[in-house]
């Protein structure tokens, strides 16, 4: 290793000595932090992707700055894909942790499973794109488990049993 280092600044010193790079600017480690964090600000895309999933379902979600802030869900609004005011609050609880219901427009591509498995998929998409906006949300998203996937899956029937568990009714005489 060090033998790697020596050989790398008896480099530098001899590219120096010839003239090579001798008018490029000089940076100090904390000057090239600052001109990558310019660089992502400046690069920043007008929408945040993040995917979610729940049991069977998947849901890709696009969170926006622009539109009319609102939340579909399969092209359709949320009130009218989940009735349920329990399954909205599901959808809606990130945005609503965060404090930011009113900032997004929320597009979001649900497939498979049922309707709780698919609110729950698109509450983890959602968070996941709300840490892509901002890396702050991170710490209190976690903290409320919406950025932790719940790997819990539904368990094979197994032969010989009605079930996965369930064996049949057995008589002793």
């Amino acid at each position: 290793m060090k033998k790697v280092i020596t050989e790398e600044k008896q480099e530098i010193k001899e590219n120096s000595e010839e003239g090579i790079n001798a008018d490029a600017p000089v940076l100090s480690v904390a000057e090239e932090k600052d001109v990558e964090k310019e660089v992502s600000v400046a690069k920043r895309p007008g929408y945040f992707n993040g995917i979610g999933r729940r049991k069977t379902s998947t849901a890709r979600v696009r969170l926006s700055t622009q539109g009319n802030k609102e939340i579909l869900i399969n092209k359709m609004l949320l009130g009218k894909y989940f009735p349920d005011p329990n399954l909205q609050g599901i959808v809606t609880s990130p945005l609503g942790l965060m404090k930011c219901l009113d900032k997004f427009n929320v597009t979001i591509v649900l497939r498979g499973g049922g309707v709780h498995s698919q609110a729950e998929a698109a509450r983890h998409g959602i968070s996941r794109a709300l840490v892509l906006f901002n890396v702050e949300f991170k710490k209190r998203l976690r903290k409320a488990e919406y950025l932790t996937r719940d790997q819990r899956m539904r368990e094979r029937k197994k032969f010989g049993l009605k079930r996965a568990r369930r064996a049949p009714q057995w008589a002793k005489r």
